[in-house]
């Protein structure tokens, strides 16, 4: 779903262990690495949209987590120039996105990659909470952080 500015409505899924480390997972064929994400549906509410694109990009079923928290407002990024199809209709300039934060209540080995028939990644880890900062395309970065820090309290209560 596109909106009238030209924001494609998304969710951004960052995923904790007990450890408090973060999956980080790597676009396939690319060495790009980031959080899951995706876009939600015409009638889909973002939390279905959520548990839709957790099971197609890691395999994950909404019992292997539970919903720590989700971001209040639409978070925004522009895609690059060259990212930009000009030829849809209708345009698409970026993605407003909601941020959940999930806890894994299952395994490691329950995380799989190739569930769907156009996986999105090709490799998975575990990494510090800011580690995506580092790491991730340089237009995403302002959301990312902008994610993380509103909600980093609700795993570090006392920072």
């Amino acid at each position: 779903m596109i909106d009238a500015e030209g924001f494609r409505a998304n969710v951004g899924i960052i995923l904790c262990n007990h450890e408090k480390h973060l999956l980080w997972a790597r676009r396939i064929g690319q060495n790009a690495w980031q959080f899951p994400q995706g876009g939600i549906r015409k009638n889909e509410t973002p939390e279905a949209a959520l548990y839709r694109e957790l099971r197609e990009e890691v395999g994950l079923q909404e019992q292997h987590v539970e919903i720590i928290g989700m971001t209040h407002e639409w978070l925004r990024y522009h895609l690059p120039r060259q990212l930009i199809r000009r030829d849809r209709q209708p345009l698409c300039i970026g993605q407003k996105q909601r941020w959940f934060l999930l806890r894994l209540l299952g395994e490691d080995h329950d995380v799989c990659l190739d569930t769907s028939q156009q996986p999105e990644f090709d490799h998975w880890r575990w990494v510090d909470y800011w580690h995506p900062l580092n790491e991730v395309v340089d237009f995403k970065r302002e959301v990312y952080a902008s994610a993380l820090k509103e909600l980093a309290p609700l795993l570090f209560p006392n920072t």
